[in-house]
């Protein structure tokens, strides 16, 4: 076996591999010195110790000899500090780690060859049964074989140096400096009992401004330690060849070609800010070790290998982005209180949640609820709402849904038990699917409407209901029309496919079909855009003598208003094509027109799509100026959304994945905001209301799978009060069912 990288994960894959059969032939190349190293501390998690324990005790036992262990989290904002306990990490010198492993591997007669540059990879693929390309971002394995790995690097917006201190700090530490040329921050946590790792961060531009890109390392060094002076105690800082980089994020479609396999940075990096590079590392060594030793055939252990670790690392990478997105944006957030400000940095990354927090830490959770205005025992998912004249119990709005199971566009019997269903169930606001504003304005010949008077008491009756049997929860109406993705089967029988038969025309911004075999549409003239705005007016007017008490206009996946917003999907040469403020220009007319006719006193909100996840489609700037658009013509809130504007978009899915675009929306613009996609637990709520991230949650398939969901939600976590108030004849079912014996006699003794 050929070994090319003597870091932490080729070195610990070489020595598992001989550990687990000492006949084979191992050998190791790393062309530094074996003293050569780069950064100074690494953070392993408790799970990783216990594989390690696990795979290789002796390498667990010199390990935890030289570990450093501490629990908690300093966040300096401001001036103010505030320690968040009950973390629990471990860390050591980067070069130490190095020793155990180079000793380790010499001890069972791996063939280590430092300062030596590592033949090519062709030519060890045909010399060696197996080659393990452990040889960092930069691989030059992966590089060779780029036609097959198909890489993906994408570089990201800050630059950041390693350094170190002569002083272990008391606690992981985070550090704010807002400076005149822009914030950079501290990320720092102790390695020894008198070193720690200090990593310096800052966005791009925020480092030429600083005049960073003109110093050498020891002028950087300095001045990094004058601008954290307070933190660092005035003590100087020191490097090990550091340099100003920016973090790459790699992903690679295939792991292994042949007998070459990528483990490590060579085949996934993940961002500092949550500490996983090495662990990832070692976890891929173990993972590999295990794949080889249950699996004869080599193709078939890399292919359980990759199988094994690949949704692990996209989970882990999902979060890492999430954590330095969080950190290029910082700027976004420093206006928020201290404790809000610490529990937003402590929760960036989604995997630690107000509950996580909560069970380690309840004196600074609770701190951060009494500060946001929980009172005492109420979840921050229960705290009211005010939209204009409307005050909602709680953050929680059951999210627009299509049910196709509308005749003629009349909602009945469905609609009634499905939207009553959910209001009864707990939800501050229950949102109806969109509801078309014409017969060709729909998607689907189920589709509900709202451009006739027996539609009007249809949609009447429900509310009606809603507001007699469920009179602390509000409904809302969605207005929309389908543009180029209407005249389509019901989404069980083929969705976005065309109709068989009784086709309707389709109109759109620009005459583009949705996909291959879709129906190519008309682009609207004046006179039809004034026609489709007055069924927009006229529906608004139906709404309102519905009764429904909030609107929401339809400007998101690909419908006829966001056909408009998107460039991929405007390509008009008019006064509504071409510049945002162009594309801009019908949606806000028509919003402006059903402003005028819907009640003053009762909100309205606009949904839109802030990314096509298409090349050249809607950025996050342009959302940004879509929303403030909007705001400044009068909504109320912005419900965010993404994609399903084009056929051919690539959604980067993953927990709470379009949260991100509502909380930039909501600091940049300044407008209340509605976070959706993919928040399933209550737990998520809780974490994304408190860090401020959004007003209120969105939530969908949890609603279909419960339509209780909001209850059972206060029940699981003990809450009892206004914000979720379980109708009369429920109040019997607001306790979970004993399950089993519960009368088996009880132990008399403990021996």
């Amino acid at each position: 076996m050929a070994i090319v990288g003597g870091g932490p994960g080729g070195l610990y894959a070489a020595a598992l591999l001989k550990r687990l059969d000492p006949a084979r032939e191992i050998t190791l190349w790393e062309r530094n010195a074996p003293e050569d190293t780069f950064g100074f501390g690494v953070v392993l998690s408790d799970e990783t110790l216990g594989g390690i324990e696990h795979a290789d005790p002796d390498v667990y036992r010199a390990l935890r000899k030289d570990f450093v262990r501490w629990d908690d989290i300093d966040i300096v904002h401001r001036g103010v500090r505030h320690t968040s306990k009950g973390h629990g990490f471990a860390a050591l010198g980067r070069r130490r780690l190095l020793e155990i492993l180079h000793e380790r591997c010499r001890s069972l007669g791996v063939d280590l060859r430092f300062r030596t540059q590592a033949p090519a990879p062709a030519h060890l693929a045909e010399e060696y049964d197996l080659v393990i390309a452990a040889d960092g971002v930069h691989s030059g394995t992966r590089e060779t074989y780029a036609d097959v790995f198909s890489p993906q690097v994408t570089g990201h917006r800050c630059r950041y140096i390693w350094l170190a201190a002569d002083f272990a700090f008391d606690a992981f530490r985070f550090d704010i400096a807002e400076t005149e040329h822009g914030v950079m921050q501290l990320h720092g946590y102790p390695y020894a009992a008198d070193a720690s790792t200090v990593i310096v961060e800052m966005r791009e531009e925020v480092w030429r401004a600083s005049g960073f890109d003109e110093l050498d390392e020891d002028e950087s060094v300095e001045r990094c330690a004058k601008i954290f002076a307070e933190a660092l105690g005035g003590r100087p800082l020191k490097s090990n060849n550091s340099a100003w980089t920016a973090f790459r994020t790699v992903v690679n479609a295939r792991w292994s070609h042949g007998n070459v396999v990528l483990l490590g940075d060579a085949a996934h990096t993940a961002h500092f800010s949550i500490g996983s590079g090495t662990k990832l590392a070692v976890e891929d060594a173990l993972a590999l070790a295990a794949c080889l030793t249950e699996h004869p055939r080599l193709r078939t252990a890399l292919s359980a290998y990759e199988e094994e670790r690949r949704p692990v690392v996209a989970s882990t990478q999902r979060a890492a982005r999430a954590s330095l997105e969080w950190f290029e944006n910082i700027g976004l957030y420093l206006g928020q209180p201290p404790r809000r400000f610490a529990f937003n940095l402590l929760t960036r990354s989604r995997r630690v949640t107000h509950d996580n927090l909560r069970l380690r830490d309840p004196h600074f959770t609770g701190a951060v609820e009494r500060e946001f205005g929980c009172p005492p025992g109420t979840p921050p998912m229960f705290t009211p709402f005010r939209l204009r004249g409307l005050t909602l119990r709680n953050r929680v709005v059951v999210s627009p849904m299509d049910m196709y199971s509308a005749v003629d566009g009349l909602p009945g019997d469905f609609h009634l038990v499905h939207l009553g269903a959910r209001a009864l169930g707990g939800a501050g606001l229950v949102m109806t699917e969109m509801v078309c504003v014409s017969p060709e304005g729909r998607i689907t010949p189920g589709c509900t409407g709202l451009y006739t008077g027996r539609q009007t008491d249809g949609w009447r009756r429900i509310t009606d209901f809603v507001h007699e049997r469920a009179p602390q929860a509000a409904i809302g109406v969605q207005l929309g029309h389908s543009g180029r993705k209407g005249s389509t089967r019901l989404m069980w029988e083929g969705m976005d496919e065309p109709l068989p038969d009784g086709n309707w025309p389709l109109v759109a911004a620009s005459p583009l079909p949705y996909r291959t075999g879709s129906q190519t549409p008309r682009q609207l003239g004046r006179a039809q855009l004034v026609d489709v705005r007055e069924q927009f007016t006229a529906a608004a007017r139906r709404a309102a003598r519905a009764d429904f008490d909030l609107l929401e206009l339809h400007c998101a996946h690909g419908y006829l208003l966001s056909g408009f917003l998107s460039p991929l999907t405007n390509h008009r040469t008019d006064a509504y094509g071409g510049s945002l403020a162009r594309r801009l220009r019908f949606p806000l007319e028509v919003f402006d027109a059903v402003r005028e006719v819907w009640p003053a006193e009762r909100p309205m909100t606009v949904r839109i799509s802030a990314a096509d996840w298409a090349e050249g489609g809607t950025s996050t700037d342009d959302a940004v100026g879509i929303a403030r658009a909007f705001a400044e013509h009068g909504a109320d809130a912005v419900d965010v959304s993404t994609g399903q504007v084009v056929a051919e978009e690539r959604p980067e899915y993953g927990r709470s994945y379009q949260t991100p675009f509502a909380d930039r929306i909501r600091h940049e613009v300044g407008i209340p905001v509605i976070a959706v996609g993919a928040i399933s637990s209550w737990d998520d709520v809780n974490s994304l209301i408190l860090a401020g991230r959004t007003d209120l949650c969105a939530l969908a398939r949890p609603h279909l799978y419960d339509p209780n969901w909001t209850l059972h939600a206060a029940a699981e976590q003990g809450y009892t009060g206004p914000g979720a108030e379980w109708p009369a004849p429920y109040r019997a079912g607001s306790r979970p069912p004993r399950t089993g014996r519960a009368d088996a006699p009880k132990p008399r003794l403990t021996l």
